[in-house]
């Protein structure tokens, strides 16, 4: 069976007609029967790549780096579009023009991404001969290529294979726009990916192409998603902006946009729990996570000569505790309710009915969106998303539905092992199964041009080369490209190595790269593992001459001058050095040598200036500021310049700065916290500045109908629905509930979110007070809730009759008022907390006497008085403390006054009939002796005739009296 020829549409005359709609435009760069040599041998394509005569000094200065060849390329086609050639009109011109660069990119990506490999040389076909005349011409016209690749001193890997390809593409695509013209969206479209695949092969994103993707995206969407009618094209658009927002680090925005991908295809999915068992020794079944999933028509497979279907091999776990899958019970007709994350009543019919262990098939694009969901998770913090147990069900799916797209099965297969990584039964099978995945790619990446850049050693393994039925032709490996989550197969091996650091196999990374000549990975290998020595010859190798002139002594420092050139990732290497030695003179030269590009120069920089004395905080936020004029969209230098601007008092400037912080990530719950600290300080006026949500004085549904007036602390209130959205996120962190608290309650009447104030207080004792008890509890705002409490309401207009089914009726408080959750957070969270507190035993006697409990009044206040007692016995009547002394006088003096004077001779609540009512203490008068007493005699040996004794004797008289 020969293999399908690659490439794109025959014709583009279907893009070109006016008539064709925008969604086939957006779709119609997809493979079809077509090859890439004839494309790229057609006599136009053979003019732009300069194989007709050409003037012999512009070669010789691309070969000497003098003239971009990108630039070369770019000049040529503007010149041709624009040339008679052939007999071909404009309009052939610039579609033979699009079909070069679309054959170019794709012959990039099966060479670098997919495979297979290549059957024939991309040097041979592009480059004029005077360009690939030998080995060293070769390498040199290759090097400037790359070394053009780079955007604001982030490098491209320096050992990209067959970059012709992609300079070709980029040319056409991205530098010039004569293509424009006649098909917008396609063209756009095209140049966006080209932008997007330049990004993900710098070594870090970088604000200048993230500006043009984005810029591209949204012209895009303008034109494609106008139309309301939902559609296959639009899903997939949506599916592929997620991916941009994945790999930017917007992993909300990317959420959102599947979640719409989902919605126009019909693609119904769930994470649930259904019964089963997952160790070979379990013998409950009990819940386990899963997704259900259905696509809207059913997926046919791709097989291979043989009729079996094609995809890498999938390593089995062959572990002695843990199910290859999970075993989900069958029979789900008497299954108790589980613990879902999507309760089962919630699911559709369409979804509720389906087997878990036998799933039907979905589309590769629905399977797609599955492992783009898993992608776009953050598994940083539980808090913020699913955890990696959680993102596992996402990849299963794919794998044990079978996936019908080899590019789409290998792509869950690694986001498999990437999950499985961190797991102590399954990180053997996911380093195993990575290590697979990359031998095949290098397999199928590999070339045949002899004259690479550098000679790159042929890795070794210890697992069996792949077979011909774990590969698949070019078609359908690319088909789906940029639906995935690809990476080209040098991060791939990156990737691999950083697994095996972290099982502790240093050996087996650094040998990946050192044959990669990843050299900046190696030294940061080197560092992790406090080998700091070795990191700096690693890189100061590749930035200094030797001292002796000798490269190969192994003693070599490299502490001679700088090379020339320097290499294109120069700016990182001098980075990294300044990390080792910390030095800033390092990242200094890293921001010089990029042509001040290096946004991580300056980021660096400013940590280094945070780490000295307060006045270099100025330089900090200087430096953060230059990092940002490079890199507008970076959300942690946002972050790091707020906080600084919040240590120099600019309040201002930190709401600039932390709004646009939580504009690019609305979860950053810090962000939102220290938003709303600097919201409260500053004097910018309230009407300017940036709210979450509005809200309204919580009495305004007890007040009657009255229009509420005029809120004069608006400020205040959008400090705290910035506050309000941290809780939200950080439910668990109770410096941002403190916060929330002092907010609120800083708000006077009629204003004051009295709501907010007892969740705020209530949160906290959760959180705190079984480390902290009633110190957690703020008492200055406990006393403003009992102050509103006891002046704003009759305690019989809260009370409400219910019947408990006794047939007496109970009254009860009635719930959701304020004052309901008052009394709740009083009953219920702080007087359990109480043990040495004499203030909150005295908030308490003032809300039972509000309640009318008088007996409950008279307790409190014993309990207040004793806890003064205990409190001050050290203080007062062992070290002569007059402080103390006074303390347990007016104690004293409040509690017969207050409390035994006052509730003794009352009648005791809840009493009825006509017999003599119970007293609350009839023998209070005693108990008052008894107190007076007490003190006296402590304090006898040091207060004795002072004026706190001569107030207790004059009070024991007042009680003899009475």
């Amino acid at each position: 069976m020969a293999e399908p020829s690659v490439m794109f549409p025959t014709s583009l005359d279907t893009i070109y007609d006016e008539t064709s709609s925008l969604r086939q435009q957006y779709d119609s760069v997809r493979l079809a029967d077509a090859e890439i040599v004839p494309i790229l041998q057609l006599p136009l394509a053979r003019a732009l790549f300069g194989h007709n005569p050409v003037e012999g000094t512009v070669l010789t200065r691309i070969v000497d780096g003098e003239i971009s060849y990108t630039t070369f390329l770019a000049d040529a086609a503007k010149s041709l579009s624009q040339t008679q050639l052939g007999g071909l009109t404009p309009e052939q011109r610039r579609s033979q023009l699009l079909h070069i660069a679309l054959a170019a990119l794709f012959g990039f990506l099966q060479s670098n991404v997919t495979g297979p490999p290549l059957t024939f040389s991309p040097a041979e076909l592009i480059l004029p001969s005077t360009l690939q005349s030998n080995a060293t011409t070769l390498k040199a016209v290759r090097s400037h290529i790359i070394r053009d690749l780079s955007v604001d001193g982030e490098a491209a890997y320096r050992l990209t294979p067959n970059v012709e390809l992609f300079a070709v593409a980029k040319a056409l695509l991205v530098d010039t726009d004569i293509l424009l013209s006649n098909a917008p969206l396609v063209v756009r479209t095209a140049k966006m990916r080209v932008n997007f695949l330049h990004q993900k092969m710098l070594s870090e994103t970088t604000g200048t192409l993230q500006d043009e993707i984005y810029s591209d995206m949204e012209q895009i969407s303008n034109a494609l998603l106008t139309d309301t009618t939902p559609s296959p094209e639009k899903g997939k658009f949506y599916l592929e902006r997620a991916l941009v927002h994945t790999h930017h680090g917007f992993d909300t925005k990317a959420r959102a946009d599947l979640e719409k991908a989902a919605a126009e295809r019909g693609f119904e999915f769930a994470l649930t729990g259904r019964l089963g068992k997952r160790t070979k020794f379990q013998e409950r079944d009990t819940s386990q996570l899963v997704i259900l999933a259905k696509s809207k028509e059913d997926a046919t497979q791709t097989v291979n000569d043989d009729g079996k279907p094609s995809g890498p091999k999938k390593l089995d776990l062959n572990d002695d505790t843990l199910l290859e899958s999970i075993s989900f019970t069958k029979d789900t007709e008497e299954q108790p309710k589980q613990v879902t994350v999507q309760e089962e009543s919630a699911l559709p019919p369409a979804l509720a009915s389906l087997d878990p262990g036998d799933q039907p098939k979905l589309n590769p694009v629905d399977s797609a969106i599955l492992l783009a969901l898993a992608a776009a998770i953050t598994n940083t913090a539980p808090e913020n998303g699913l955890t990696r147990e959680e993102t596992h069900p996402y990849a299963t799916r794919v794998l044990e539905g079978g996936s019908s797209n080899w590019q789409i099965y290998t792509q869950a297969l690694l986001a498999r092992s990437r999950i499985e990584g961190y797991r102590a039964r399954t990180v053997e099978r996911a380093v195993l199964q990575m290590q697979a995945l990359v031998d095949q790619v290098i397999a199928d990446t590999a070339t045949l041009d002899a004259n690479a850049t550098t000679t790159v050693e042929e890795p070794t393994t210890f697992l069996p080369r792949p077979e011909k039925s774990e590969s698949a032709f070019a078609a359908e490996r690319l088909e789906y490209i940029w639906l995935l989550n690809f990476s080209t197969r040098w991060n791939l091996e990156a990737e691999l190595a950083k697994r095996w650091v972290d099982l502790g196999g240093l050996r087996t990374a650094l040998d990946i790269y050192e044959r990669l000549q990843m050299w900046a990975e190696a030294a940061l290998c080197y560092a992790a593992t406090e080998r700091e020595d070795k990191a700096k010859v690693v890189v100061r190798r590749q930035l200094y001459a030797p001292t002796n002139g000798s490269a190969d002594d192994e003693d070599e420092k490299f502490e001679g001058p700088e090379l020339s050139p320097l290499p294109a990732d120069a700016p990182r290497l001098f980075c990294i050095l300044g990390d080792i030695d910390s030095n800033p003179t390092m990242y200094e030269r890293a921001w010089e040598v990029s042509n001040h590009r290096y946004a991580r120069a300056q980021r660096s920089l400013a940590r280094h200036y945070l780490t000295l004395k307060p006045p270099a905080l100025e330089k900090a936020e200087e430096a953060y500021r230059k990092s940002l004029h490079i890199n507008r969209l970076n959300h942690g230098a946002w972050f790091a310049l707020g906080c600084v601007q919040l240590e120099l008092q600019r309040w201002d400037d930190a709401i600039d700065s932390f709004t646009r912080t939580v504009q690019l990530e609305d979860t950053d719950a810090e962000a939102w916290s220290n938003l709303g600290a600097a919201i409260l300080r500053t004097s910018k006026p309230a009407e300017s500045t940036p709210t979450a949500v509005e809200q309204q004085p919580d009495e305004g549904d007890e007040s009657g109908t009255e229009k509420a007036p005029e809120d004069p602390h608006k400020q205040k209130r959008e400090a705290l629905a910035a506050l309000h959205r941290a809780a939200q996120l950080k439910n668990t962190d109770a410096r941002i509930w403190d916060n929330v608290l002092t907010v609120a309650a800083s708000i006077p009447p009629p204003f004051t979110p009295f709501r907010d104030v007892v969740t705020a207080q209530r949160k906290l004792i959760e959180l705190l007070g079984t480390k902290k008890g009633e110190k957690c509890v703020d008492l200055p705002i406990l006393s403003i809730l009992v102050d509103h409490l006891v002046t704003a309401y009759e305690y019989d207009e809260l009370l409400i009759d219910v019947n408990d089914g006794s047939g007496t009726p109970q009254r009860v408080i009635r719930s959701g008022t304020i004052a309901g959750q008052i009394l709740s957070l009083l009953d219920d969270s702080i007087v359990p907390l109480i043990t040495h507190s004499a203030p909150l035993w005295a908030l308490v006697a003032r809300v039972e006497h509000f309640r009318g409990r008088p007996s409950k009044s008279f307790e409190a206040h014993e309990k207040a008085w004793r806890a003064t007692v205990a409190s001050s016995t050290q203080g007062a009547f062992q070290m002569g403390d007059e402080k103390k002394w006074m303390e347990v006088v007016r104690a004293t003096e409040k509690l017969i006054r207050n409390g035994y004077a006052k509730y003794g001779p009352m009648d005791k609540e809840g009493q009825e009939g006509d017999g003599e009512a119970e007293l609350v203490a009839k023998d209070w008068r005693f108990k008052a002796r008894s107190a007076v007493r007490g003190i006296l005699g402590k304090g006898k040996e040091f207060w004795e005739d002072s004026e706190g004794w001569s107030r207790l004797k004059e009070l024991q008289t007042e009680v003899g009296s009475a």
